[in-house]
């Protein structure tokens, strides 16, 4: 889409764009931590504003209230993990009753296996990630509802090459979080790849199902 017509008429869009990749500059900088909360929260919070302004009903709605959890999660897991977690996990349960009533009438074999590795994979992968055997119950309580999430985004009838890649895409990036935990203490690819995948994948989600939503309506 050229650029004139994205200002006009997906504004919310372009905002969330600016503000996402312009924070994974400015984090770990100069900016004083509650500005740097909001610019992080942001990001996401505009997708919610993006998905109300662009289409009207109860579907566009849900998918607003998971963006708006996202960002509600973004900012208080750098107060709290387990505040951020259940704010990120509220939204997994919302997003798994959107694609659960708008899921595709019928799956090939490779469909169910992926759908169902996500499933079962992802909460055991989790458990198995940190070193501080305390905290993997509760990593694997939260995964359960991100696997789940993810393999219900992959099986919807929405457009599997943006909300189910951009679902997977936020499951790698919370292994990532996870990892940190226990094998890449020490490495600084999660801190390169953690923002990327989360944003972009929270941005493929929104408008695969937004872009998906106008085009039945129209």
């Amino acid at each position: 889409m050229p650029k004139r017509a994205l200002v006009d008429k997906r504004p919310w869009l372009l905002a969330s764009l600016l503000v996402g990749i312009s924070y994974y500059f400015i984090r770990h900088g100069n900016v004083p931590d509650i500005y740097e909360w909001a610019w992080k929260g942001a990001g996401v919070a505009l997708l919610a504003v993006y998905a109300l302004a662009r289409h009207k009903g109860a579907d566009s709605r849900a998918i607003a209230a998971v963006m708006a959890f996202g960002a509600l999660g973004d900012v208080l897991i750098e107060l709290v993990l387990e505040w951020g977690a259940i704010a990120f996990l509220i939204g997994h349960l919302i997003a798994i009753h959107l694609y659960w009533r708008h899921r595709r009438a019928s799956l090939t074999f490779s469909q169910k296996l992926t759908g169902l590795a996500l499933l079962v994979l992802v909460p055991v992968v989790a458990f198995l990630i940190p070193t501080d055997r305390a905290a993997a119950p509760g990593i694997a309580l939260y995964s359960a509802g991100l696997g789940a999430m993810a393999a219900a985004a992959w099986t919807s009838s929405f457009p599997r090459y943006r909300v189910g890649i951009g679902a997977v895409m936020f499951v790698i990036s919370d292994l990532l979080i996870f990892a940190r935990m226990g094998a890449l203490a020490q490495s600084p690819l999660p801190d390169l790849l953690i923002w990327p995948l989360y944003y972009f994948g929270q941005f493929l989600i929104c408008t695969g199902v937004v872009g998906e939503l106008k085009r039945r309506q129209g």
